[in-house]
C-alpha cells in the first residue's frame, strides 16, 4: 500500500514594501550617516537582506508584506546584558528610591539567589527575559555571567546563557566572591586559573568590573590578560562609580568594548576617541540608581564611537528596553535621535564586533524591527510609547501587532 503525498513549497523571499523611512545604517545606501531610504522596500531571501531600495523598485518575490506607511529599522543589538539570575532585588530598590546610595555590595544577594536556583529556573528567567527584549526590538543579545562567583556556577551559568545566544561572557571578576571577602588576592588566583579553565570553553568574552568595592586596575590587568592568553576576547565595567583606571586599561588591551563610562577625564575620552574600544552606556543604570548620566556629546564631539544598551540586571538597572534607553540618550545624554538609534543597533554590533547585524543592507542578517510611527525619531519623541509592531529575527516574523498580509 502506498500513501500519496502532497509536496509544499515555503516561501523563502518576502518584500517589505511602503515603509516611510528605512534605517540601514550604510550611509551608501541613502542619507546620511543612518542611510535612510525614504518610501523604502526591503527583500528577505531566508535569513539574510537581499535587496533594499525604493518601494517601486521592489523585485518580485514569493510572499509580501505592506508597512503601511511605517518607520522600519534594524534589530536593536544588545551588548551589555546580566540574565542569568534567580530573584529580584525589589527591596533593595525601594530602599535606595528612599535615599539609601547605589553601591556594588546588592551583587551579593543575587549571587545568594543564583546559586540556590536550579538550571530549569535560571533557563526559564533568561528565556523569559530575552523574549522580553525581543518583544521591544532586541534581535542581538550579549549574555554575561557573574552571579555564581565559584568554577561551577559560573560554568553554569555560561552554558545555560550559551543556549540563548551565541555572545556570551565570562564575569567572574563581577565581585570579589563572599568567601574570599578577606583574601581576595586568593579569588584572583581562582578566577585566573581553575576557574577560566571551567569557563572559556563557554565564552567569547571576558568582563571585569573595575571599580572601587570590587577590582582595582592592577587585578582587572592581571585578570583581563589571563583571558587574552585563553582566547577570550575583553570587555571592561569601567569608570560607573567613580573615576578609575577601567577606561583606559580597556583601550590599552585592545577590549571590545568600555561600558559605563559615567566619569571621564579628559585623558579617558582621548584615550576612547583614539583607540577601537567603543564606549557603551548604559543609561538604564543612572536612572534606576539616581545617579548623573554619562555625557555621550562629549565622546561623540570627540569622535568616540558609542553603543547603547540596557544593562538588564536585578540590581541596578532591572529594565531590558532599548527604546527607553535611546529616549534617555536624547533627553538627558545630548545625542540626537539619529545618533541614539545608530548607538542603538550600529554601535551595539561595534561593540560585539559584529558586521552581520546592526545594518539593514545585502548580507547582513534579517533582523529588522518595524516601528507603529512614521519615522525611527518617534522612539524618542514618544517616549514610553510601544512602537514596535513586527520584529523579524533571522528571516523570521517573531511577533506583529498588525494585519501584515
Amino acid at each position: 500500500m502506498t500513501t500519496a503525498t502532497t509536496a509544499t513549497t515555503t516561501p523563502t523571499t518576502t518584500a517589505i514594501t511602503d515603509i516611510a523611512g528605512l534605517v540601514t545604517n550604510d550611509p551608501s545606501l541613502g542619507e546620511g550617516p543612518l542611510g535612510l531610504i525614504r518610501d523604502a522596500a526591503v527583500v528577505i531571501d531566508g535569513d539574510r537582506i537581499a535587496w533594499v531600495g525604493e518601494s517601486s523598485k521592489a523585485p518580485a518575490t514569493d510572499n509580501r508584506v505592506d508597512a503601511g506607511g511605517r518607520a522600519a529599522i534594524p534589530g536593536f543589538v544588545d551588548s551589555h546584558s546580566h540574565l542569568v539570575f534567580a530573584g529580584d532585588r525589589t527591596e533593595e530598590f525601594n530602599a535606595r528610591m528612599s535615599g539609601r546610595p547605589y553601591s556594588a555590595g546588592g551583587i551579593r544577594t543575587t549571587v545568594a539567589a543564583t546559586r540556590a536556583a536550579s538550571n530549569n529556573v535560571l533557563h526559564a528567567n533568561v528565556g523569559r527575559y530575552v523574549a522580553e527584549a525581543r518583544r521591544q526590538g532586541t534581535t542581538t543579545v550579549e549574555i554575561k555571567s557573574g552571579y555564581g562567583l565559584t568554577s561551577q556556577d559560573e560554568a553554569r551559568a555560561l552554558t545555560i546563557a550559551g543556549a540563548h545566544t551565541d555572545e556570551v561572557t565570562f564575569l567572574g571578576a563581577h565581585i570579589v566572591a563572599p568567601e574570599f571577602a578577606d583574601d581576595p588576592a586568593a579569588y584572583v588566583d581562582l578566577v585566573t586559573g581553575p576557574m577560566l579553565d571551567a569557563c572559556a570553553p563557554y565564552a567569547r568574552w571576558i568582563d571585569v568590573f573595575c571599580e572601587q568595592g570590587a577590582f582595582d586596575g592592577d587585578q582587572a590587568r592581571t585578570i583581563l590578560t589571563a583571558g587574552k592568553e585563553r582566547g577570550l576576547i575583553p570587555r571592561v565595567h569601567a569608570n560607573q562609580l567613580s573615576y578609575g583606571p577601567g577606561v583606559q586599561l580597556a583601550v590599552e588591551l585592545g577590549a571590545a568594548s568600555a561600558d559605563h563610562c559615567t566619569h571621564l577625564t579628559d585623558a579617558d575620552v582621548d584615550a576612547l576617541a583614539q583607540g577601537e574600544t567603543v564606549a557603551t552606556l548604559l543609561p538604564g543604570a543612572e536612572f534606576s540608581t539616581r545617579s548623573t548620566y554619562p555625557d555621550a556629546r562629549r565622546l561623540l564631539d570627540a569622535g568616540a564611537t558609542v553603543a547603547l544598551s540596557p544593562d538588564c540586571n536585578p540590581g541596578s538597572s532591572f529594565t531590558s528596553s532599548m527604546p527607553f534607553c535611546v529616549a534617555l540618550a536624547v533627553r538627558e545624554m545630548g545625542m540626537t535621535p539619529d545618533e541614539a538609534v545608530w548607538a542603538a543597533t550600529a554601535g551595539g554590533a561595534r561593540a560585539l564586533h559584529r558586521t552581520d547585524v546592526g545594518r539593514v543592507s545585502p548580507g547582513a542578517r534579517a533582523d529588522l524591527v518595524l516601528l507603529d510611527a512614521p519615522s525611527h525619531v518617534h522612539l524618542a519623541y514618544r517616549p514610553g510609547v510601544p512602537l514596535v509592531s513586527a520584529v523579524w529575527h533571522n528571516g523570521t516574523l517573531l511577533r506583529s501587532d498588525l494585519d501584515l498580509a
